[in-house]
């Protein structure tokens, strides 16, 4: 398929992956100067994210509820709710109130980022096709090109607040192009599958997906201090690193969307997972930023079409009425890892060093192949 139809196809959907991209890529940038206001530690801002982690997993264990009763507009209200609560925390300086205004921009993320990986999951099963990684690859772009624009912003003395607050407007505008038709909805038979205890299909893929977005987002919300503080950078290099894993993850899924079909997923998900624990290596290596933003953009390569490559897979084994439920316990379990990541990152830092904290990424994306190899196994049983 052309990227010209893919995009066709997709352009409901492009818009809410674009709005998650701007939020997260404007955070990461300013992650310093917030850290800074609010006075946290390494692993007092580790315990913070974990607050995010629980809003977006709460959310993503309702969102196939709250699809349902909102219907066509679900993807609207999701990305209005994710606008919104990105406003109040970046006023706050004082850590616990931080914390708990994350919680709601964590649910905000969480629950768009079900909703629109299953509804675009629901257009590939009806065409016969992959548009996972274009989509994320959109996210990863609108990611790059936001932290550095929110980079320079930064240096100008621009306050985070008024940086989300024209984001947060940007995405307003927007909503009108993200309404789509519900996923399929299951019949009764398939209803009573929910009760059900979670399958390998969810667990190994889940895991898989966790330490995919473990990887993705323990760089973006540490790569810039590590960066400014282990490498001594300014702001702009420090916005640097999050911008250049986003942009090569862009670049990464662009590939991906290309070849899909043509090179067995198993392979692509197996070289993908070693080339990102390589480039985890090398910024821990790193001893001057040009060489952590090589590492950054081998990482970026290689975890970019892991998380969407295995949504793809799970919405295609799920069966007809049960995608959205698949796709959300997925999606839970994965981004569980994906809030995780940083905490984990800052308890690490914190004893260690933030060298030593990717070097610990590193190993954890070593182990992707065995997680496949047991999925694998369990299949063809």
């Amino acid at each position: 398929m052309s990227l010209v139809r893919a995009i066709s196809l997709s352009r409901r959907h492009l818009p809410a992956f674009a709005a998650e991209g701007v939020f997260w890529g404007a955070y990461a940038a300013y992650i310093p100067q917030i850290k800074a206001q609010i006075g946290a530690s390494d692993a007092d801002f580790g315990l913070v994210m974990l607050v995010t982690a629980a809003g977006a997993v709460t959310a993503m264990l309702l969102a196939p509820t709250i699809s349902r009763l909102t219907g066509r507009y679900a993807m609207v209200l999701s990305a209005l709710f994710l606008a919104a609560a990105f406003q109040t925390p970046m006023w706050m300086g004082a850590i616990w109130v931080f914390a708990g205004a994350m919680f709601f921009a964590g649910a905000g993320a969480g629950l768009l980022d079900v909703i629109m990986n299953a509804r675009l999951s629901t257009v590939e099963a009806r065409e016969d096709t992959s548009l996972m990684n274009l989509n994320h690859a959109c996210f990863s772009f609108v990611y790059a090109a936001t932290a550095i624009s929110a980079g320079i912003l930064r240096d100008a003395g621009v306050h985070p607040g008024q940086m989300m607050a024209g984001l947060g407007l940007l995405v307003v505008i927007a909503l009108p192009t993200m309404m789509t038709e519900p996923s399929d909805a299951p019949n009764s038979a398939e209803s009573s599958r929910r009760k059900m205890p979670l399958g390998p299909l969810v667990m190994l893929g889940g895991l898989i997906v966790l330490i995919g977005f473990m990887a993705e987002n323990a760089t973006e919300n540490w790569s810039a201090l590590h960066i400014e503080r282990t490498l001594g950078g300014g702001a702009t290099e420090g916005a640097l690193g999050p911008a250049m894993l986003g942009l090569t993850m862009g670049f990464g899924r662009l590939f991906g969307q290309v070849i899909v079909g043509r090179i067995s997923e198993s392979l692509l998900l197996v070289v993908s997972a070693l080339l990102a624990a390589l480039g985890a290596v090398l910024a821990a290596l790193s001893t001057t930023p040009f060489e952590a933003y090589v590492g950054f953009a081998t990482l970026g390569l290689g975890v970019a079409i892991i998380a969407p490559m295995m949504l793809a897979l799970a919405g295609r084994m799920a069966e007809k009425g049960t995608r959205e439920l698949i796709i959300s316990r997925v999606t839970a379990i994965g981004y569980f890892g994906f809030f995780i990541g940083p905490p984990l990152m800052g308890f690490v830092a914190e004893g260690l060093g933030l060298r030593a904290a990717f070097g610990v990424m590193g190993g954890l994306l070593a182990l992707i192949p065995v997680a496949l190899l047991a999925l694998r196994q369990t299949s063809r049983r």
